[in-house]
């Protein structure tokens, strides 16, 4: 094959991702403005609020792992986009909390004034919780399984995703760990946790959707733990190179703040080299299923390519 039609190959198969990706995301919108609540009585502002923060952008990633986790072993995708949708509101309330002054104190998210800005810090607060709360609610629905065991478990895998031991576990990591303190080791564990956990749980619940076997979730779980610590590695390569008109939020507080990242503890050369050998023990972890996988495997190249 010449150098050309590798080229066009490559391009058309990024083409294909990009497109699919696109779509999904279209879903996702289209699901979370039917299922968030719509404003009204005297709580609408709560409403509204939540509707600012789910609505209108971002990459959707996470639900996208879902859909096409679950597409990979043949499931529902209906019941995917709705689960993937549960777990956005989920990342969507920590995104509206680590912009508070008290955590990240951003101005910014996906391009507009961050929630408390728009409204207030006790509202963003509270958009925050009710996000969570309508998670759960989601999850516990018959549009996500029919069978109410893999409702269950999707409830108390997410809640072990976002909890003590995951999302959060990693956040206080981050908080209270003296920056002198910090090694690749920690980076990389924290990271697990704060990131990663909730990565892993978008493919475990496609899994748990299509009803997939032990295999299945081994192999999709080795696939989501490299993308996911890829995924914050990028994050820390962007908040050095990145330009803020395209990542959508401020760049460079991380080196403002002195903060240990990959990029500081590895120099940007060797983070940018553990985010590829990430990417490759995560495609490796597809081999099996063939070009079955090739969406799966275009979200690696996306996440290690992506500029926001």
């Amino acid at each position: 094959m010449t150098a050309e039609a590798v080229l066009d190959k490559v391009t058309t198969a990024r083409q294909r991702f990009a497109a699919r990706l696109s779509a999904v995301a279209a879903d996702v919108e289209l699901c979370l403005a039917r299922e968030l609540p719509q404003p009204t009585g005297h709580q609408s502002d709560i409403m509204e609020a939540m509707r600012y923060a789910a609505l209108g952008g971002g990459k959707r990633l996470r639900p996208f792992l879902t859909v096409e986790a679950a597409r990979l072993l043949g499931g529902d995708e209906a019941s995917a986009l709705h689960v993937g949708c549960a777990l956005e509101c989920l990342h969507v309330y920590s995104l509206v909390h680590d912009d508070l002054p008290c955590m990240d104190d951003d101005d910014l998210r996906r391009g507009r004034p961050t929630v408390h800005r728009v409204y207030d810090e006790a509202m963003a607060v509270l958009a925050g919780d009710g996000l969570l709360t309508h998670a759960f609610q989601m999850l516990s629905d018959e549009a996500a399984h029919s069978d109410p065991a893999v409702r269950i478990r999707l409830v108390a895998e997410l809640a072990r995703a976002s909890g003590t031991h995951g999302m959060i576990g990693g956040q206080v990591v981050d908080i209270t760990v003296l920056e002198s303190e910090r090694d690749t080791a920690l980076i990389t564990s924290l990271q697990a946790m704060k990131t990663g956990a909730l990565i892993r749980f978008a493919t475990q619940a496609g899994c748990l959707v299509a009803g997939g076997q032990a295999q299945d979730f081994a192999a999709l779980n080795s696939y989501s733990t490299a993308l996911g610590l890829a995924f914050q590695i990028q994050d820390d390569v962007l908040d050095v190179e990145g330009d803020a008109a395209v990542v959508g939020k401020a760049v460079g507080k991380d080196e403002h703040l002195g903060k240990a990242t990959f990029v500081s503890l590895l120099g940007l050369a060797g983070a940018k080299d553990k985010a590829r050998r990430l990417g490759d023990t995560a495609k490796a972890a597809l081999a099996p299923y063939g070009e079955k996988a090739q969406t799966l495997i275009g979200a690696v190249d996306f996440v290690l390519e992506r500029e926001h």
